[in-house]
């Protein structure tokens, strides 16, 4: 964006384009958080209660960390 484009979105919205991009950022990871803790507590109960082995536990734990380090790599860099 250029500076007039800028200008004209902040006078228009009342925040700034990063502002606006921080906001999606977090809620991205807040909706990824909430799905792994979700996930994992689903899998634990599975793995707790033997309908699940510990092996299929752990591909959804090391699952849900693959896909947090890369959304954090390509979201944060």
């Amino acid at each position: 964006m250029n500076a007039s484009q800028i200008t004209a979105f902040q006078a228009n919205g009342g925040f700034t384009p990063s502002a606006v991009s921080v906001v999606l950022v977090g809620a991205v990871f807040a909706v990824l958080l909430l799905w792994g803790v979700w996930a994992l507590r689903a899998a634990y109960v599975g793995w707790s209660e033997q309908r699940i082995t510990q092996r299929q536990f752990l591909g959804v734990a090391v699952r849900f960390v693959a896909m947090y380090v890369v959304l954090t790599f390509f979201l944060l860099s």
